[in-house]
């Protein structure tokens, strides 16, 4: 059972959330530059049995190695390479060749809230992305792309849109205050299982 994060002061609750599976069915190191971790347990409810630390995917270089459960490689794979790809080739006529990490693996509650539910960050269950560099060197960033040029919007708003088919979570702009400069995606095990895309 999960349990709260016990220093004194509540930082979060794990009630009601369901952990990821411990397996894939893909070995990273298929999909991109990966090392294999140990697993992961702080005691409080994060937890990642079979972590990997990304260093690209798809042949798209990481910011910063992102740690992961292994569940979600895949989906950031196909996402990566069926979906954010070919949505650059048409909006720019180039390639992605790396993205900008803005968090995976973290034990903290959602939104930094004390008090709140345990983000899926605390299972390697999620990531942040908030900019997309092209083979060009041009770069898109989330934050300001959302409402810039027009190639840059469409770009945008296909990808997380389509990101709703590999993920159970998909936030971005719009969403709320918190995700206004980069998009969020997990794959929450929600007891209904359907995705939330917002």
């Amino acid at each position: 059972m999960l349990s709260a994060c016990g220093d004194g002061s509540k930082q979060f609750t794990t009630e009601g959330l369901i952990a990821p599976p411990i397996h894939c069915l893909t070995d990273p190191r298929i999909l991109g530059e990966a090392e294999k971790l140990d697993p992961i347990d702080e005691g409080n409810g994060c937890q990642v049995p079979n972590p990997w630390k990304m260093y690209s995917v798809a042949g798209v270089q990481f910011s910063q190695p992102a740690t992961l459960n292994c569940s979600v490689t895949q989906p950031l794979h196909d996402w990566m390479s069926g979906t954010v790809q070919p949505a650059a080739e048409q909006a720019f006529g180039s390639q992605v060749t790396g993205i900008t990490v803005a968090a995976s693996y973290s034990c903290r509650a959602r939104n930094n809230k004390r008090g709140a539910k345990m983000s899926e960050h605390g299972f390697g269950n999620a990531i942040d992305i908030s900019s997309f560099t092209l083979a060009d060197g041009r770069k898109i960033t989330v934050k300001q792309g959302w409402r810039g040029e027009g190639d840059e919007r469409e770009f945008l708003r296909q990808i997380r849109q389509d990101a709703c088919g590999e993920f159970m979570t998909v936030l971005g702009p719009g969403s709320d205050r918190y995700h206004g400069d980069h998009f969020h995606l997990d794959l929450a095990s929600r007891r209904s299982g359907k995705a939330y895309c917002k």
